[in-house]
Order: C-alpha cells, then sequence, then structure tokens
C-alpha cells in the first residue's frame, strides 16, 4: 500500500525560524508589536462572531508577521475546524490549480494533517482544481500561516491547501463556488494568502492597495479585476483573494474589516521600495 504524503517544509529558516522555541517567540513577537500587529497575544475568551475567512501576507516573519497577526488575533476566539488556504504559485510548477488532497504537512511545532475528504469534495466541484502534491513542494505562501494556527489551536484542525497559477477572474469564480458548495454548514475558515504592491514607493504603494482593498471589503469581485488592471497592483495572490471573497459572500458574509494594512517601509523604515501587507476578516 501507498503511504501518504507528508510534505516538508520548504522555507523554515528562510521565511521563519527552523526550531520550535525561536519560532514561539517570533510569532509572540508578531503578536505584541504595538505598531502594526494587534499588542496583545491572542484571548481565551470565546466569540460567536462568525468569520468567514481572511486575508493573510506571506513575507518573511520579521517583515509581515505582525500585520498577519492581526487576523489570527482576529479569529482565535473560534476554534474552527479545518481550514482551506489559497495562495498563488510562486514558482509555476505543477497544475495550473493544484490541491494537495492526500497526507500531512511537517511544521517545526508540529505536523497537521490534510482533510482529505474535504479536499477530494473541493476538486469533484470544480472544473480546474486538480490533485498535485508537487506544485506544492517548494512555495512558502501557505507554509508561513500555518505555524500562527498551530500557536492558537495546538494541531486541532486540518488543512486543504490550493496554489494557483491561473488566477483570472472566471478561475477563482469556480474555485471559490467549488469551496462554498464543499464547506456549507461546516466549522471551516478560509485563508487567502498574498501579498499587495511589489517594489513601489511607500505612497504610491499605499495609494494603490487602498484602492483595491475597498474592492476587497466590498465583496465586489468584478471592481476588484477592474481595479487591479486599471492600477496595475502587484498583488501576487490576486487570485487567491477572489477565490476566497466569492465563498464567503454564497456562505453567508456580508463585507471585510480591514484590521490592518502597513508595508515593509512602515515596518523597516525603507521606504523607497516596498512591499505591501493587509490584514482582512469577512464576516
Amino acid at each position: 500500500m501507498k503511504s501518504e504524503p507528508t510534505r516538508e517544509p520548504a522555507v523554515a529558516g528562510l521565511f521563519y525560524p527552523s526550531e520550535q522555541a525561536p519560532l514561539l517567540e517570533s510569532i509572540q513577537r508578531s503578536f505584541l508589536d504595538s505598531r502594526v500587529g494587534p499588542g496583545k497575544l491572542p484571548p481565551t475568551v470565546r466569540s460567536d462572531e462568525r468569520i468567514y475567512g481572511i486575508v493573510s501576507p506571506h513575507a518573511g516573519i520579521s517583515y509581515s508577521g505582525a500585520v498577519a497577526a492581526n487576523g489570527f488575533y482576529e479569529i482565535s476566539r473560534t476554534n474552527y475546524k479545518d481550514i482551506v488556504l489559497i495562495g498563488p504559485n510562486h514558482y509555476g510548477i505543477g497544475s495550473m490549480v493544484a490541491i494537495m488532497n492526500n497526507g500531512a504537512w511537517r511544521t517545526p511545532l508540529g505536523t497537521v494533517e490534510i482533510n482529505s475528504e474535504l479536499a477530494h469534495l473541493i476538486e469533484k466541484n470544480s472544473k480546474v482544481i486538480k490533485g498535485d502534491e508537487f506544485a506544492h513542494s517548494r512555495d512558502h505562501c501557505l507554509e508561513v500561516q500555518i505555524p500562527f494556527f498551530m500557536f492558537m489551536w495546538n494541531n486541532e484542525f486540518r488543512i486543504v491547501p490550493i496554489v494557483m497559477i491561473m488566477q483570472d477572474m472566471q478561475t477563482s469564480i469556480d474555485i471559490g463556488r467549488s469551496i462554498a458548495g464543499a464547506i456549507s454548514g461546516s466549522e471551516t475558515i478560509l485563508v487567502a494568502s498574498s501579498d499587495f504592491t511589489h517594489y513601489e514607493s511607500n505612497e504610491e504603494a499605499h495609494r494603490k492597495d487602498i484602492k483595491l482593498i475597498d474592492s476587497i471589503l466590498a465583496l465586489d469581485v468584478v471592481s476588484f479585476y477592474t481595479i487591479l488592471e486599471r492600477e496595475r497592483v502587484s498583488a501576487c495572490g490576486y487570485g487567491a483573494i477572489a477565490s476566497v471573497m466569492t465563498a464567503v459572500k454564497l456562505c453567508g458574509a456580508t463585507h471585510g474589516k480591514l484590521l490592518r494594512y502597513a508595508t515593509s517601509g512602515d515596518v523597516t523604515g525603507d521606504r523607497d521600495a516596498v512591499v505591501g501587507y493587509s490584514s482582512i476578516a469577512f464576516v
């Protein structure tokens, strides 16, 4: 019998510490950052607020970790059983839209299982999603999200990872509909992994990104793609954002809530060629 695959970390030691103790310390610092982070550790008090999904950045933890922590703090009051993570395929390897539908992902904080049943159902619902383990082997965009969840919930959840080469509107809508049909009524949170404007001035990144964020908050996918193209916003995971916008709206979300926007320049002080980061919750 063929054993189920275990994806090994691809960017541990590069995007975040490869050892457990330093990684936990880095995550704690991200939450406690009072400039662009939430300024506090996740609460233990549960909330009945329904959060359908988040947009979360995926740079190195020292750059975007504090911005990302805002979204994780927001969802930490509710324990979701499953997490569907969607991001861009930076390496262009494997299928155009690839889901890993068996096995597990190993992290410095432990191993997380894939919800095989949910992954296969999402794939079955879609015209474009294909099961493909190889497509996930090198990319960082989903990997950097998982340690935050493990910090909050140990490994008491399962994941469904999806990466996209093809990110046009039709593809994103197909993915969003496929996910919404599969997760209806379940305790599932969606994560769109994306950075925003890349390598422009701090002022220009803020200007462009806030325009795009306004369309995200309105859950307006058509406007989102219009602004993306008109303003030439170099958001790497735009298809992931549109997929999650589509899914959460079908599941009952009415709007997005901007939790934090900042750039690498706001974090490091080097404002000449920055990358934009945003943390958004869909409610």
